[in-house]
């Protein structure tokens, strides 16, 4: 049997992070300039049942019934199985790897786990709808970030952009006309999780205020959409910085990304802001194309660790 493989990119969120964990809006989009990948690989010799699991990126070899039950790869591979009904699936080494940073804002949890959900099921002749896909990764994510809100699975499973909003269908979205952002990466490592529950904390002690900054993320991220599918693109850059005074607002924003928001805006941006959980990770920055070097390489000298140019839209 040939090897199986499967891949699935990254993501930013370009409007409603933190707001859509309570029922508000957001959009996001993939990002295919980095991804992360499994490959299947049949292993005759081995007795049935036998799954041997290898990422070299965080150096881990393992069998899957020597994992821990609550280790995500294994979790991602054993909702494969359940879901299935196949308690001794025939003995394949699965191997992962990616290029998205960890806890960087990109999705890269989600995306390993999407890419192993679809691996797995193929390789085992059943390969699984997009709808299942996402479900199964968002319940790897539920467990390994406590409360996602499932825009991550979504938009890397569909490989579209996304306007999300929890519980209610997913509605991918037309883009009229291309355009250009520029991601720049603090270097911090912030997982989604500790920002995701600070947040809650703070909701809890004080729910009004933090109901009224949610409400002006929701209605910034309806905006955004409208101008997007009507291609008036230049037009997010003002949305983009009154979502970024919001995210401020919440305690999710961090002296590194405002420096690089303002060295963004600073160089030729025509708007930027966070993008993900915040305390670190990425910002992203809407530019002119002609512009997207130039504003990447003044995010490097400010401190980025490193810069992606994407284009929303086209190909």
């Amino acid at each position: 049997m040939p090897a199986i493989t499967a891949s699935a990119p990254g993501k930013i969120i370009l409007f409603g992070e933190h707001a859509v964990v309570y029922g508000r809006p957001a959009i996001a989009v993939p990002v295919n300039q980095v991804a992360a990948r499994a490959i299947a690989i049949a292993e005759p010799r081995q007795p049935s049942g036998t799954v041997i699991i290898q990422a070299p990126d965080i150096s881990l070899e393992s069998s899957l019934s020597d994992l821990p039950p609550d280790h995500p790869l294994a979790i991602a591979v054993i909702s494969v199985l359940e879901r299935l009904e196949i308690t001794r699936p025939p003995a394949f080494t699965l191997r992962i790897s990616s290029t998205i940073p960890v806890a960087a804002g990109l999705g890269s949890g989600a995306a390993v786990s999407v890419a192993i959900i679809r691996v797995v099921s193929a390789f085992l002749g059943r390969p699984l709808p997009n709808e299942q896909v996402s479900e199964l990764a968002y319940e790897v994510e539920k467990r390994y970030h406590g409360t996602p809100s499932g825009i991550d699975n979504t938009v890397i499973t569909y490989n579209m952009p996304v306007y999300f909003v929890r519980g209610q269908p997913v509605a991918i979205f037309h883009v009229a006309r291309p355009f250009t952002i520029v991601i720049g990466d603090t270097g911090i490592k912030s997982p989604t999780a500790t920002a995701v529950g600070d947040l809650r904390k703070f909701w809890q002690a004080d729910p009004i205020p933090y109901e009224r900054l949610f409400d002006q993320t929701g209605q910034i991220a309806e905006a955004a959409r409208r101008l997007i599918e009507s291609g008036r693109t230049a037009e997010l850059a003002p949305l983009m910085q009154d979502n970024h005074r919001l995210l401020q607002e919440m305690g999710v924003s961090s002296p590194e990304l405002d420096h690089l928001v303002q060295t963004a805006q600073a160089s030729g941006a025509l708007g930027a802001k966070l993008s993900g959980g915040g305390r670190g990770g990425n910002m992203i920055a809407l530019v002119d194309p002609q512009q997207a070097e130039s504003v990447a390489e003044a995010l490097k000298l400010a401190g980025a660790r490193s810069t992606i140019i994407t284009k929303v839209g086209g190909i």
